[in-house]
């Protein structure tokens, strides 16, 4: 299955196993640019503030997204965050890391949306 705009959030959670809310926090943390945990509540429908933020704070301990502020979180750039990521995942289950065509889709796929967002 390729890979594109449409079903990013879906590639992100079988190629990283992430939860739900975290492939939807990410992607919208890279669509919108830096954003508090107020903000991921209400463009992602994940809870309240706090969940919000519990969220992000799980984005910063896998490596994809970094704290501004205890409130304020921002993406790294789509294509080292996915791949840290997947490093990780892969020493996580043991496996070896090597090339993921899908993997480097879903960095390319965002990364268009990531500059255009700090670029406005």
């Amino acid at each position: 299955m390729a890979v594109n705009l449409s079903n990013v959030e879906q590639a992100i959670i079988e190629e990283l196993k992430i939860s739900p809310e975290e492939a939807r926090a990410y992607v919208a943390i890279v669509k919108s640019g830096k954003m508090d945990a107020a903000r991921i509540s209400k463009a992602t429908g994940i809870g309240d503030e706090k969940q919000a933020q519990a969220v992000a704070k799980s984005l910063v301990g896998r490596g994809m997204v970094i704290e501004i502020t205890a409130m304020e979180f921002e993406s790294l750039h789509p294509r080292f965050a996915v791949t840290n990521r997947y490093r990780r995942r892969c020493a996580e289950d043991n496996i070896p890391f090597k090339k993921n065509l899908r993997v480097d889709n879903i960095g390319i796929v965002l990364e268009k949306p990531f500059e255009d967002a700090r670029t406005k």
